[in-house]
């Protein structure tokens, strides 16, 4: 199985985008919307790319890009692309206000979570016609990228979360992964049977990643936590409550601990049998088999799609889109270098490389990938995985929310209260959208 690279920092994909949302609206720009209308009228050649690329990247991805990019520098001797890495921890407050001042790169790669609110801003050019096939990608990721009936962005590489689970010790349980919400007691006793203290470990931090589980639970249960147009928190609903009451019955049923494993501690709650299943992104068998021997997911690691509720089966999903700016100073080369990167070669490449899976349906045909048992599960997720809400209150509100939680999970309010407070307190918080 190809390792992927075993980086802590790959799940702030699922949340950190929300700070990024937050900042870009407060300092967004406008524009009038027939700038981005010209853009789609924009031509670009099969000639090569010449003069200056600056892109911007957040984190060990744009550490890793400028050697990547030598290759599409070969291809195109005429042109060089100046990759900035920006700290992820800095990497909203350099975009936002290098959007607010007008002066940009030429193009970005953006978050799926934040996208859409970063296409707000108007600041993004048009994917010119013909430049990629938006059929090629995975459904919701291509629909991501569109805002005011175009694509503005062309997805780069995306990811599902899944449940991994101690297939050996299931095995001897005589049991498979939960299918349903229904099955997860029986997969709980037949676990702890084979002396697993807590057979489902849970996000227990109380905080936003707490909140971003919970919204898993909400979709599964055919609700969500905010109204279709972005304007009103809708937490406080019949559906919302049977996800609670499934989450936090999990732990009042001895099922889950209330006090971890936390994120980075998973990999010793998981390999020592404390707990026996956990909710976790492509990355985790390499991690098991980084501290525990090459080999060790094989033999002791399942993966599941989780566990349906009566509105089916999602996860959380990552990854990102590459954009240009309508102020983009080389637009013509940039674009080259955005359809470069989304060949299906290019981004089993990246995979190769760095372990970012493609955003590129058909890249999941090759080998490398097909052959690798964990990721079939991965790519049947891909389509029905969910975003959390892509609103700048969403900050506040989570970590409101997995606090909240909280009280429920250690037995101190019902969940039906503890939902009515939260609804009452995110009402005042608010979306961020009017």
């Amino acid at each position: 199985m190809s390792a992927l690279p075993s980086r802590p920092l790959r799940r702030t994909l699922l949340v950190s985008g929300v700070a990024l949302t937050a900042a870009v609206v407060l300092a967004g720009c406008g524009r009038a919307s027939g700038d981005s209308e010209a853009a789609a009228d924009t031509v670009v050649g099969d000639d090569a790319a010449t003069g200056t690329v600056e892109f911007w990247a957040a984190g060990a991805e744009g550490e890793a890009l400028p050697a990547f990019f030598e290759e599409f520098e070969k291809e195109n001797p005429d042109v060089t692309v100046n990759v900035t890495s920006i700290p992820e921890s800095e990497f909203a407050t350099k975009v936002s206000a290098a959007v607010a001042a007008g002066n940009v790169p030429d193009a970005t790669f953006l978050l799926s979570q934040s996208q859409a609110s970063m296409l707000a801003t108007d600041a993004f050019a048009t994917v010119p016609d013909g430049l990629v096939d938006g059929g090629a990608f995975f459904d919701n990721m291509w629909d991501a990228a569109q805002y005011d009936g175009a694509a503005h962005a062309v997805p780069w590489y995306t990811y599902a979360q899944a449940f991994y689970y101690r297939k050996d010790l299931a095995d001897a349980a005589g049991v498979e992964a939960p299918a349903t919400w229904d099955d997860y007691p029986a997969f709980a006793e037949a676990m702890q049977a084979q002396g697993v203290k807590f057979p489902i470990g849970l996000s227990v931090e109380w905080n936003e990643y707490t909140a971003q589980q919970f919204n898993d639970f909400s979709i599964q249960a055919g609700g969500s936590l905010i109204s279709d147009d972005h304007t009103e928190w809708t937490i406080d609903t019949p559906e919302n409550l049977a996800a609670l009451e499934t989450f936090t019955n999990l732990i009042l049923d001895g099922y889950a601990s209330p006090d971890g494993p936390t994120f980075l501690d998973t990999v010793p709650w998981f390999t020592s049998g404390q707990i026996g299943a956990y909710v976790n992104g492509p990355w985790f068998p390499s991690w098991l088999d980084e501290a525990n021997g090459e080999g060790w997911s094989s033999e002791n690691l399942g993966v599941a799609l989780n566990a349906a509720g009566p509105g089916g089966s999602t996860s959380a999903i990552g990854g990102g889109s590459l954009a240009v700016f309508e102020d983009a100073k080389n637009a013509d080369a940039a674009w080259k270098l955005v359809r470069w990167m989304s060949q299906p070669e290019t981004q089993v490449a990246w995979y190769e490389r760095f372990g970012n899976l493609p955003a590129v349906e058909a890249a999941w045909d090759e080998p490398v990938i097909a052959d690798d048992p964990f990721l079939t599960v991965i790519k049947e997720a891909i389509p029905m995985a969910s975003a959390v809400p892509a609103v700048p209150g969403w900050l506040e509100v989570s970590a409101m929310l997995g606090s909240e939680m909280e009280r429920a999970a250690r037995g101190q309010a019902t969940p039906a209260d503890v939902l009515a407070a939260a609804q009452a307190k995110a009402d005042a918080i608010g979306t961020g959208v009017e």
